[in-house]
């Protein structure tokens, strides 16, 4: 199945509805069907191997995702705020390719090796008066659609290959086809080149719901255009929740009201619990929903529900309250298992290495040997223990588990302690080198405005909290912490200045 029969069942249904934008003056439905069309006529004309989309996120983007899958060439979305040299060795990639690329860094692009064209070109080929010969109805479910570079935080950034049944079969076992109301619209704020980007362009599409884009964050200008656009449903990182949270704290409950917000999902990295808990007081109303996926496996595999976030919440009981923490239960057609180090299936409550098998389950790599194993299994890298009903809590990257003295240390489980310091804003823990223990725990700290804490405090507060083997042995402070603009944390970039330190 292609990604284009999406496309034609959504143009079928809702025709001049509009798909991406503003109410009034956005892209339809049938628009897009049209420019896609187009798109796919102009691609086979050049006769390129690539679309490479460097730009922000807007209705030029799901216009070139379909032309390129009506052409049955890949899209390949890259990060526009990469430096020039990054840019380069990406874009050496995919010489024959049409190269749609922001104004802003057509010049860190260059001209050598592509065609080249704004998003503003772009959309003007792809307009009817261009329209030629789309070609043959494209039905080869093993064609790539998606080459998705991923972060390059630990190493250099892969191609991972999303074939059309990957994608398909992530929206058509998760997304209800035409089953948003016809007022529905969602604000998305992840950028194209990260999975979430794709993932909600095509389930929002598939759902009939109107997509509004936001390319620049802040969260006044979030909460305007919620308002504004009369937006239901939303898409963010966890490090935007947190900055609308503390900007709807400042502002106040009156002026925080947003009666059309539905629901707000949140996902891409781990979320502090006081975070949700004070955004599920100041939003009463809205439904909440974390997501974790990969983009090895199309997006979503976990989803933590509304209720389950209400029931965690107001609990009790101390296990059904830290699944307020957890990724949730895992969305239809997805397997999961723990694995210890010699792989083998852990019992429930045990932590290991989490592993994932499933049609939208990719695991393969350009110029790789494929990730999975013979059975289907990916090995997601993440440290994770799932409980007797089902839920799922991710620890970490198992490259990041410090070992000290022999003992393996979550650092996920000190940060999320070490949240709860009434003084501390953000955290972030990893292991340094050590002759004697082999990694020593280093903690570096984000305090929150007039509070008073120093490394003193910070060990005391672990130790009265954790096992004394857990306790920071080096504590920093710093303004920020690093992350992408998904909101994961930059570990390594810490660890590395602190080791140079």
């Amino acid at each position: 199945m292609n990604l284009t029969l999406l496309l034609d069942m959504a143009a079928s249904g809702f025709d001049d509805r509009v798909a991406f934008g503003p109410r009034t003056g956005g892209l339809t439905y049938a628009d897009l069907q049209t420019r896609a069309n187009t798109g796919a006529a102009l691609l086979r004309d050049l006769d390129v191997e690539h679309l490479v989309y460097v730009a922000t996120n807007g209705p030029e983007f799901p216009v070139a995702l379909f032309a390129a899958a009506r052409a049955e060439i890949p899209l390949v979305p890259i990060n526009y705020r990469l430096g020039r040299e990054q840019l380069h060795e990406l874009l050496d990639h995919h010489p024959s390719s049409l190269v749609v690329v922001e104004d802003e860094v057509r010049d860190l692009v260059g001209e050598v090796g592509a065609k080249r064209v704004s998003p503003a070109e772009w959309m003007e080929l792809t307009d009817l008066a261009h329209a030629g010969d789309p070609g043959p109805e494209p039905f080869d479910p093993e064609a790539i659609a998606l080459l998705l570079y991923t972060s390059g935080t630990t190493a250099a950034p892969k191609a991972a290959v999303l074939r059309h049944r990957h994608l398909t079969s992530y929206v058509m076992t998760t997304v209800e086809f035409a089953g948003a109301d016809p007022d529905a619209a969602s604000l998305v704020s992840v950028p194209p080149y990260h999975i979430a980007g794709v993932s909600n362009t095509v389930s929002n599409l598939y759902a009939g719901r109107r997509v509004v884009h936001l390319t620049s964050f802040t969260p006044q200008t979030w909460l305007e255009t919620v308002r504004a656009e009369g937006i239901t449903h939303a898409l963010v990182v966890p490090t935007m929740l947190a900055r609308v949270v503390e900007f709807l704290d400042e502002i106040g409950v009156d002026d925080a009201a947003v009666p059309t917000l539905r629901s707000l999902a949140y996902g891409g990295a781990p979320m502090p619990a006081r975070i949700i808990e004070r955004a599920l007081h100041l939003l009463p109303t809205t439904d909440f929903v974390n997501a974790y996926g990969l983009t090895e496996t199309s997006s979503t595999v976990a989803v933590l529900g509304p209720d389950d976030h209400r029931v965690a919440v107001y609990s009790d009981d101390p296990a059904v309250k830290a699944r307020l923490g957890s990724a949730g239960q895992l969305v239809p057609g997805i397997e999961a298992e723990i694995r210890d180090e010699l792989g083998d299936p852990v019992a429930p409550g045990e932590v290991g290495e989490l592993y994932l098998r499933g049609e939208q389950v990719s695991g393969e790599y350009v110029g790789r040997d494929a990730a999975t194993d013979g059975d289907g299994w990916f090995p997601t890298r993440d440290r994770a223990w799932i409980d007797a009903d089902g839920f799922l809590f991710i620890e970490g990257r198992a490259d990041d588990t410090i070992i000290r003295g022999g003992e393996n240390i979550a650092p996920a489980e000190i940060e999320e302690v070490l949240r709860g310091h009434a003084g501390i804003a953000d955290v972030a823990v990893f292991g340094l080198p050590d002759e004697e223990w082999g990694q020593v725990i280093a903690a570096v700290v984000v305090t929150r405005p007039d509070h008073d804490v120093d490394a003193d405090a910070v060990r005391a507060y672990a130790r009265e909290h954790l096992r004394s083997s857990k306790t920071p042995d080096v504590v920093e402070f710093r303004a920020e912490l690093p992350v992408t603009e998904t909101g994961k944390l930059l570990r390594r970039v810490l660890q590395a200045d602190l080791t140079r330190g």
